[in-house]
């Protein structure tokens, strides 16, 4: 299943939304909205789409409803999310964790685009596996510009396959925070500056 989301946040106006396939949004407050599964996705073969888009002098706040949870399909393991930000005026988004269970494999992509304008928090968190399981596998990788420079380039991965893949101490969960052009975050982990402005803040673990 494909679902697409396109969100448009205009100054002085409800927050434009185009939903299709198994992700709905609503709205849950004068620049607030929220996402909700209307189907069991991801599983194995699905894609999931999220264009934001917010215009100068608009703000947008996104979350979730509840955590996503990805699973193997009947054909392959592998989901993938991406999302395609573009941002001139003020965006947070904090979604519930994505939770990577049983052998499913999901892979996340991020593309932001700001404007001299522009401000963002994006809270991502990630746990592999439920309650005794760790055979799943997420790769996320971050693609920032800040005024047509870039801004960051970031990918990690986690789970059954990855770089750090290890038996006994491997890392299975995992935070971030991207603010810009603030310079702090409020997460834990450590925090980086970063040299367009703004920061990314980090964290590796065993559970959320």
């Amino acid at each position: 299943m494909r679902s697409d989301v396109v969100l448009v946040a205009r100054p002085g106006r409800s927050p434009h939304i185009e939903c299709t396939g198994g992700i709905a949004a609503r709205r849950t407050g004068v620049d607030t909205v929220h996402l909700v599964s209307s189907a069991q996705t991801p599983l194995g073969g699905d894609s999931i789409h999220v264009r934001v888009v917010v215009e100068p002098g608009a703000r947008l706040t996104l979350r979730t409803v509840a955590a996503t949870m990805t699973l193997p399909g009947p054909v392959t393991a592998e989901s993938q999310a991406s999302w395609t930000l573009e941002v001139a005026g003020e965006l947070d988004i904090d979604p519930q964790p994505t939770i990577v269970a049983a052998s499913s494999r999901h892979i996340t992509t991020t593309r932001l685009s700001l404007t001299e304008a522009g401000s963002i928090r994006f809270r991502e968190r990630v746990q592999i596996g439920r309650s005794g399981e760790r055979e799943g596998f997420w790769s996320g990788s971050l693609h920032a510009d800040a005024d047509r420079a870039p801004l960051l380039r970031h990918r990690v991965e986690l789970g059954r396959g990855s770089i750090a893949d290890d038996e006994i101490a491997a890392p299975l969960a995992y935070v971030s925070e991207l603010n810009y052009p603030h310079n702090t975050a409020d997460g834990p982990g450590v925090t980086l500056a970063l040299a367009g402005g703004g920061c990314l803040s980090t964290w590796q673990g065993d559970r959320l």
